[in-house]
Protein backbone atom coordinates (compact mmCIF):
# COMPACT_ATOMS: atom_id res chain seq x y z
CA UNK A 1 0.00 0.00 0.00
CA UNK A 2 1.02 3.06 -1.33
CA UNK A 3 0.90 6.36 0.81
CA UNK A 4 0.42 10.04 -0.46
CA UNK A 5 2.45 12.77 1.51
CA UNK A 6 1.71 16.10 0.40
CA UNK A 7 4.04 18.88 -0.17
CA UNK A 8 5.38 21.28 2.80
CA UNK A 9 4.67 25.09 1.43
CA UNK A 10 8.15 26.24 0.28
CA UNK A 11 9.36 22.14 -0.17
CA UNK A 12 11.15 21.69 -3.48
CA UNK A 13 8.25 20.56 -5.83
CA UNK A 14 5.65 21.96 -4.14
CA UNK A 15 3.45 24.72 -5.25
CA UNK A 16 4.08 28.23 -5.25
CA UNK A 17 1.37 29.60 -2.55
CA UNK A 18 -0.75 32.42 -4.83
CA UNK A 19 -0.02 36.41 -3.74
CA UNK A 20 -3.02 38.27 -3.21
CA UNK A 21 -4.50 40.71 -5.08
CA UNK A 22 -3.13 44.11 -4.70
CA UNK A 23 -4.89 47.24 -5.92
CA UNK A 24 -3.92 48.04 -9.60
CA UNK A 25 -3.28 44.34 -10.04
CA UNK A 26 -4.39 43.24 -13.41
CA UNK A 27 -7.03 40.99 -11.18
CA UNK A 28 -8.01 43.83 -9.06
CA UNK A 29 -9.05 45.84 -12.25
CA UNK A 30 -10.79 43.08 -13.29
CA UNK A 31 -12.81 42.73 -10.75
CA UNK A 32 -13.44 46.61 -10.52
CA UNK A 33 -14.61 46.40 -14.16
CA UNK A 34 -16.76 43.07 -13.50
CA UNK A 35 -18.85 45.27 -10.48
CA UNK A 36 -20.38 47.54 -13.24
CA UNK A 37 -23.66 47.40 -13.57
CA UNK A 38 -24.03 46.22 -17.30
CA UNK A 39 -21.01 43.77 -17.15
CA UNK A 40 -22.18 42.68 -14.09
CA UNK A 41 -25.49 41.90 -15.48
CA UNK A 42 -24.00 40.17 -18.34
CA UNK A 43 -21.92 38.28 -16.27
CA UNK A 44 -25.02 36.41 -14.32
CA UNK A 45 -27.50 36.56 -17.34
CA UNK A 46 -28.42 32.76 -18.83
CA UNK A 47 -29.94 31.85 -21.66
CA UNK A 48 -33.22 34.21 -22.99
CA UNK A 49 -32.55 36.48 -20.98
CA UNK A 50 -29.07 37.07 -22.20
CA UNK A 51 -29.94 36.60 -25.88
CA UNK A 52 -32.19 39.75 -24.35
CA UNK A 53 -29.60 41.55 -22.96
CA UNK A 54 -27.01 41.29 -25.71
CA UNK A 55 -29.76 42.17 -28.55
CA UNK A 56 -30.26 45.01 -26.56
CA UNK A 57 -26.27 46.09 -26.39
CA UNK A 58 -25.72 45.57 -29.72
CA UNK A 59 -29.10 48.03 -30.70
CA UNK A 60 -27.69 51.20 -28.46
CA UNK A 61 -24.52 50.08 -29.68
CA UNK A 62 -25.27 50.60 -33.38
CA UNK A 63 -27.60 54.02 -32.44
CA UNK A 64 -24.40 55.21 -30.10
CA UNK A 65 -21.92 54.95 -33.43
CA UNK A 66 -24.58 56.40 -35.97
CA UNK A 67 -24.53 59.35 -33.56
CA UNK A 68 -20.89 59.62 -33.09
CA UNK A 69 -20.14 58.71 -36.97
CA UNK A 70 -22.84 60.85 -38.25
CA UNK A 71 -20.89 62.93 -40.55
CA UNK A 72 -18.95 59.94 -41.53
CA UNK A 73 -21.97 57.76 -42.64
CA UNK A 74 -24.48 60.15 -44.05
CA UNK A 75 -23.42 61.33 -47.28
CA UNK A 76 -25.18 64.84 -46.67
CA UNK A 77 -25.87 67.38 -44.32
CA UNK A 78 -29.28 66.98 -42.48
CA UNK A 79 -30.04 70.39 -44.19
CA UNK A 80 -29.21 69.91 -47.24
CA UNK A 81 -30.99 70.66 -50.16
CA UNK A 82 -28.54 70.72 -53.30
CA UNK A 83 -25.46 69.32 -54.59
CA UNK A 84 -23.61 71.50 -57.68
CA UNK A 85 -25.33 69.04 -60.22
CA UNK A 86 -29.09 70.32 -58.88
CA UNK A 87 -31.59 70.18 -56.31
CA UNK A 88 -32.47 66.71 -54.71
CA UNK A 89 -35.69 67.63 -55.62
CA UNK A 90 -38.84 66.21 -53.34
CA UNK A 91 -40.45 63.08 -52.39
CA UNK A 92 -37.96 61.04 -54.77
CA UNK A 93 -38.50 57.09 -54.16
CA UNK A 94 -35.34 55.10 -53.42
CA UNK A 95 -32.56 55.17 -55.61
CA UNK A 96 -28.59 54.86 -56.12
CA UNK A 97 -28.18 58.71 -54.81
CA UNK A 98 -30.69 58.21 -52.34
CA UNK A 99 -30.66 55.54 -50.67
CA UNK A 100 -34.06 56.15 -48.77
CA UNK A 101 -35.58 58.49 -51.15
CA UNK A 102 -36.19 62.31 -50.27
CA UNK A 103 -38.85 64.09 -47.86
CA UNK A 104 -41.41 66.10 -49.11
CA UNK A 105 -39.33 69.41 -48.23
CA UNK A 106 -36.46 67.46 -50.08
CA UNK A 107 -34.05 66.34 -47.60
CA UNK A 108 -32.51 63.44 -48.47
CA UNK A 109 -34.49 60.75 -45.51
CA UNK A 110 -31.07 58.21 -44.63
CA UNK A 111 -29.13 61.62 -43.86
CA UNK A 112 -31.96 63.17 -41.55
CA UNK A 113 -32.11 59.36 -39.97
CA UNK A 114 -28.57 59.12 -39.29
CA UNK A 115 -28.29 62.75 -37.76
CA UNK A 116 -31.21 61.97 -35.79
CA UNK A 117 -29.68 59.71 -33.93
CA UNK A 118 -27.23 62.58 -32.76
CA UNK A 119 -30.22 64.47 -31.86
CA UNK A 120 -31.44 61.89 -29.75
CA UNK A 121 -28.58 61.07 -27.69
CA UNK A 122 -27.33 64.20 -26.89
CA UNK A 123 -30.91 64.74 -25.82
CA UNK A 124 -30.63 61.93 -23.44
CA UNK A 125 -27.53 62.56 -22.39
CA UNK A 126 -28.25 66.15 -21.39
CA UNK A 127 -32.18 65.25 -20.71
CA UNK A 128 -31.49 62.10 -18.12
CA UNK A 129 -27.93 63.11 -16.44
CA UNK A 130 -29.00 66.57 -15.35
CA UNK A 131 -32.08 64.79 -13.61
CA UNK A 132 -30.46 62.29 -12.17
CA UNK A 133 -27.70 64.56 -10.55
CA UNK A 134 -30.38 67.16 -9.64
CA UNK A 135 -32.80 64.07 -8.26
CA UNK A 136 -30.26 62.40 -6.51
CA UNK A 137 -28.92 65.43 -4.68
CA UNK A 138 -32.62 66.72 -3.52
CA UNK A 139 -33.58 63.38 -2.66
CA UNK A 140 -30.16 63.06 -0.31
CA UNK A 141 -30.86 66.38 1.57
CA UNK A 142 -34.72 65.98 1.55
CA UNK A 143 -34.45 62.01 3.22
CA UNK A 144 -31.67 63.01 5.80
CA UNK A 145 -32.23 66.31 7.03
CA UNK A 146 -36.07 66.33 7.21
CA UNK A 147 -38.15 68.50 8.57
CA UNK A 148 -39.72 72.04 6.46
CA UNK A 149 -37.20 71.25 3.51
CA UNK A 150 -38.36 67.56 3.36
CA UNK A 151 -42.13 68.94 3.24
CA UNK A 152 -41.74 71.43 0.89
CA UNK A 153 -39.49 69.31 -1.72
CA UNK A 154 -41.87 66.23 -1.33
CA UNK A 155 -44.84 68.46 -1.86
CA UNK A 156 -43.43 70.33 -5.16
CA UNK A 157 -41.84 66.96 -6.39
CA UNK A 158 -45.58 65.00 -5.92
CA UNK A 159 -47.27 68.35 -8.03
CA UNK A 160 -44.64 67.31 -11.20
CA UNK A 161 -44.86 64.12 -10.86
CA UNK A 162 -49.39 64.37 -11.14
CA UNK A 163 -48.95 66.82 -13.73
CA UNK A 164 -49.09 65.24 -17.43
CA UNK A 165 -45.67 64.07 -18.29
CA UNK A 166 -45.98 65.18 -21.77
CA UNK A 167 -47.65 68.41 -21.51
CA UNK A 168 -45.33 69.66 -18.64
CA UNK A 169 -42.80 69.10 -21.46
CA UNK A 170 -44.79 71.29 -24.33
CA UNK A 171 -45.13 74.09 -21.42
CA UNK A 172 -41.48 73.98 -20.40
CA UNK A 173 -40.47 73.95 -24.00
CA UNK A 174 -42.42 77.57 -24.74
CA UNK A 175 -40.88 78.91 -21.94
CA UNK A 176 -37.78 78.08 -22.35
CA UNK A 177 -37.67 78.41 -26.14
CA UNK A 178 -39.43 81.17 -26.42
CA UNK A 179 -40.32 80.20 -30.19
CA UNK A 180 -36.91 79.84 -30.87
CA UNK A 181 -36.38 77.10 -32.55
CA UNK A 182 -32.31 77.19 -33.46
CA UNK A 183 -30.15 74.53 -31.51
CA UNK A 184 -29.68 76.17 -27.75
CA UNK A 185 -33.52 77.00 -27.99
CA UNK A 186 -34.69 73.86 -29.85
CA UNK A 187 -32.73 71.25 -28.64
CA UNK A 188 -31.31 72.58 -25.29
CA UNK A 189 -35.05 73.47 -24.61
CA UNK A 190 -36.45 69.99 -25.05
CA UNK A 191 -33.52 68.52 -23.19
CA UNK A 192 -34.33 70.56 -20.03
CA UNK A 193 -38.27 70.14 -20.18
CA UNK A 194 -37.39 66.97 -20.13
CA UNK A 195 -35.34 66.87 -17.03
CA UNK A 196 -38.28 68.42 -15.39
CA UNK A 197 -40.36 65.59 -15.79
CA UNK A 198 -37.87 62.91 -14.87
CA UNK A 199 -36.32 64.62 -11.25
CA UNK A 200 -39.55 63.33 -9.40
CA UNK A 201 -38.28 59.71 -9.99
CA UNK A 202 -35.10 59.86 -9.11
CA UNK A 203 -36.04 62.69 -6.19
CA UNK A 204 -38.58 59.96 -5.04
CA UNK A 205 -36.58 56.62 -5.21
CA UNK A 206 -33.68 58.43 -3.36
CA UNK A 207 -35.65 60.16 -0.54
CA UNK A 208 -37.27 56.61 0.31
CA UNK A 209 -33.98 54.97 0.57
CA UNK A 210 -32.26 57.51 2.71
CA UNK A 211 -35.14 57.94 4.93
CA UNK A 212 -34.77 53.89 5.65
CA UNK A 213 -31.12 54.03 6.11
CA UNK A 214 -30.78 56.86 8.47
CA UNK A 215 -32.45 54.27 10.85
CA UNK A 216 -29.79 51.52 10.44
CA UNK A 217 -26.99 50.70 12.75
CA UNK A 218 -24.21 52.36 10.99
CA UNK A 219 -25.70 55.49 10.51
CA UNK A 220 -26.18 55.60 13.73
CA UNK A 221 -22.85 55.18 15.35
CA UNK A 222 -21.35 57.27 12.18
CA UNK A 223 -23.24 59.80 14.13
CA UNK A 224 -22.06 58.67 17.70
CA UNK A 225 -18.91 59.29 16.58
CA UNK A 226 -19.15 62.64 15.39
CA UNK A 227 -19.14 62.66 11.75
CA UNK A 228 -20.46 65.75 9.52
CA UNK A 229 -23.64 65.43 8.08
CA UNK A 230 -22.01 66.13 4.42
CA UNK A 231 -19.55 62.80 4.87
CA UNK A 232 -22.31 60.21 6.39
CA UNK A 233 -24.28 61.71 3.33
CA UNK A 234 -21.85 61.16 0.82
CA UNK A 235 -19.78 58.07 2.11
CA UNK A 236 -22.15 56.11 3.66
CA UNK A 237 -25.74 56.88 2.25
CA UNK A 238 -24.87 57.56 -1.18
CA UNK A 239 -24.33 54.17 -2.26
CA UNK A 240 -26.59 52.70 -0.55
CA UNK A 241 -29.41 54.54 -1.77
CA UNK A 242 -28.46 54.52 -5.61
CA UNK A 243 -28.38 51.14 -6.09
CA UNK A 244 -31.36 51.26 -8.43
CA UNK A 245 -30.38 53.78 -10.47
CA UNK A 246 -29.15 52.41 -13.42
CA UNK A 247 -32.40 51.07 -13.83
CA UNK A 248 -34.21 53.79 -14.09
CA UNK A 249 -31.61 55.43 -16.29
CA UNK A 250 -32.26 52.99 -18.88
CA UNK A 251 -35.81 53.33 -18.50
CA UNK A 252 -36.11 57.07 -18.74
CA UNK A 253 -33.98 57.02 -21.65
CA UNK A 254 -36.60 55.29 -23.64
CA UNK A 255 -39.17 57.17 -22.43
CA UNK A 256 -37.41 60.57 -23.41
CA UNK A 257 -36.64 59.62 -26.69
CA UNK A 258 -40.38 58.89 -27.29
CA UNK A 259 -41.37 62.49 -25.39
CA UNK A 260 -38.45 63.94 -27.70
CA UNK A 261 -40.74 62.72 -31.06
CA UNK A 262 -43.96 63.46 -29.58
CA UNK A 263 -42.66 67.49 -29.21
CA UNK A 264 -41.56 67.35 -32.61
CA UNK A 265 -44.54 65.65 -33.70
CA UNK A 266 -46.82 68.13 -32.20
CA UNK A 267 -44.92 70.70 -33.89
CA UNK A 268 -42.81 72.35 -30.25
CA UNK A 269 -39.55 70.55 -31.58
CA UNK A 270 -37.18 71.07 -33.76
CA UNK A 271 -36.94 73.05 -36.92
CA UNK A 272 -34.98 71.14 -39.76
CA UNK A 273 -32.71 73.53 -40.23
CA UNK A 274 -31.50 74.06 -36.95
CA UNK A 275 -31.10 69.89 -36.21
CA UNK A 276 -32.51 66.63 -37.91
CA UNK A 277 -34.98 64.95 -35.55
CA UNK A 278 -37.21 62.05 -36.00
CA UNK A 279 -40.71 63.10 -34.47
CA UNK A 280 -40.53 66.54 -37.12
CA UNK A 281 -39.73 64.23 -40.11
CA UNK A 282 -43.11 61.87 -39.23
CA UNK A 283 -45.05 64.96 -38.74
CA UNK A 284 -44.03 65.91 -41.96
CA UNK A 285 -44.75 63.02 -43.52
CA UNK A 286 -48.14 62.59 -42.24
CA UNK A 287 -49.72 63.76 -45.96
CA UNK A 288 -47.35 61.24 -48.04
CA UNK A 289 -48.63 58.22 -46.42
CA UNK A 290 -52.10 58.70 -47.74
CA UNK A 291 -50.67 59.03 -51.48
CA UNK A 292 -48.34 56.17 -51.20
CA UNK A 293 -45.11 57.78 -50.24
CA UNK A 294 -43.97 55.78 -47.68
CA UNK A 295 -40.15 56.10 -47.30
CA UNK A 296 -40.57 59.39 -45.59
CA UNK A 297 -42.17 57.83 -42.32
CA UNK A 298 -40.93 54.23 -42.01
CA UNK A 299 -36.74 54.83 -41.62
CA UNK A 300 -37.81 57.63 -39.11
CA UNK A 301 -40.47 55.42 -37.51
CA UNK A 302 -38.47 53.09 -37.79
CA UNK A 303 -35.60 54.32 -36.20
CA UNK A 304 -37.92 55.35 -32.88
CA UNK A 305 -39.04 51.97 -32.39
CA UNK A 306 -35.47 50.37 -32.78
CA UNK A 307 -34.04 52.87 -30.29
CA UNK A 308 -36.67 52.45 -28.08
CA UNK A 309 -36.62 48.86 -27.88
CA UNK A 310 -32.80 48.34 -27.32
CA UNK A 311 -32.63 50.71 -24.25
CA UNK A 312 -35.91 48.68 -23.00
CA UNK A 313 -34.66 45.60 -23.59
CA UNK A 314 -31.89 46.97 -21.29
CA UNK A 315 -33.60 47.97 -18.73
CA UNK A 316 -36.05 45.00 -18.66
CA UNK A 317 -33.23 42.57 -18.64
CA UNK A 318 -31.35 44.47 -15.92
CA UNK A 319 -34.80 45.12 -13.73
CA UNK A 320 -34.72 40.78 -14.11
CA UNK A 321 -31.91 40.25 -12.98
CA UNK A 322 -31.59 42.57 -10.05
CA UNK A 323 -34.62 40.89 -8.81
CA UNK A 324 -33.53 38.41 -6.18
CA UNK A 325 -37.07 35.92 -6.55
CA UNK A 326 -36.29 35.38 -9.99
CA UNK A 327 -32.63 34.82 -9.24
CA UNK A 328 -33.61 32.26 -7.34
CA UNK A 329 -36.15 30.89 -9.35
CA UNK A 330 -32.95 30.49 -12.44
CA UNK A 331 -31.15 28.67 -9.41
CA UNK A 332 -33.86 26.12 -8.75
CA UNK A 333 -34.57 25.68 -12.59
CA UNK A 334 -30.85 24.75 -12.72
CA UNK A 335 -31.32 22.56 -9.65
CA UNK A 336 -34.15 20.46 -11.46
CA UNK A 337 -32.24 20.29 -14.79
CA UNK A 338 -29.17 18.95 -13.05
CA UNK A 339 -31.18 17.01 -10.68
CA UNK A 340 -32.87 15.36 -14.00
CA UNK A 341 -29.66 15.00 -16.38
CA UNK A 342 -28.24 12.57 -13.23
CA UNK A 343 -31.49 10.94 -13.06
CA UNK A 344 -31.33 10.05 -16.81
CA UNK A 345 -27.56 9.39 -16.64
CA UNK A 346 -28.77 6.71 -13.68
CA UNK A 347 -31.55 4.72 -15.67
CA UNK A 348 -29.51 4.63 -19.06
CA UNK A 349 -26.42 2.93 -16.19
CA UNK A 350 -29.19 0.67 -15.15
CA UNK A 351 -30.53 -0.12 -17.77
CA UNK A 352 -26.88 -0.82 -19.13
CA UNK A 353 -26.74 -3.55 -16.49
CA UNK A 354 -29.35 -5.09 -16.86
CA UNK A 355 -28.42 -7.47 -19.79
CA UNK A 356 -25.63 -8.77 -17.83
CA UNK A 357 -27.85 -9.73 -15.04
CA UNK A 358 -30.26 -10.92 -17.31
CA UNK A 359 -26.95 -12.83 -18.22
CA UNK A 360 -26.40 -14.27 -15.09
CA UNK A 361 -29.55 -15.28 -13.91
CA UNK A 362 -30.06 -17.75 -17.30
CA UNK A 363 -26.36 -19.16 -16.77
CA UNK A 364 -27.26 -19.84 -13.51
CA UNK A 365 -30.57 -21.47 -13.99
CA UNK A 366 -29.25 -23.89 -16.95
CA UNK A 367 -26.16 -25.14 -14.22
CA UNK A 368 -29.11 -25.75 -11.96
CA UNK A 369 -30.73 -27.35 -15.01
CA UNK A 370 -27.42 -29.22 -15.51
CA UNK A 371 -26.76 -30.32 -11.71
CA UNK A 372 -30.50 -31.56 -11.53
CA UNK A 373 -30.46 -34.13 -14.54
CA UNK A 374 -26.39 -35.48 -13.13
CA UNK A 375 -28.45 -36.50 -10.47
CA UNK A 376 -31.12 -38.46 -11.88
Amino acid sequence: MSTETTPTPGAPGAPAPEAPATPGTPSSSRSRWSRLPVISHLRQSVGLQRGMLISGLVICALVLIAAIFAPLIAPYDYAQLRTPEGAFGAQQPPSAAHIWGTTVGGFDVFSRVIWGARTAVFVIIVAVVMSLFIGVALGLISGYIGGWLDRILVVVADAIYAFPSLLLAIVMTIVISGGQSNVVGGVLAAAISITVVFVPQYFRVVRAETVRLKAEPFVESAQVIGESKFRIITRHIYRNATRNIPLIFTLNSSEAILTLAALGFLGFGIEPTSAAEWGYDLNKALSDVTSGIWWTSVFPGLAIVLTVLGITLVGESMNDLNDPRLRVRRRARGRRRAGAGAGAKGAAGSSATAPGAAGTSATGSSAATTTKGDLR
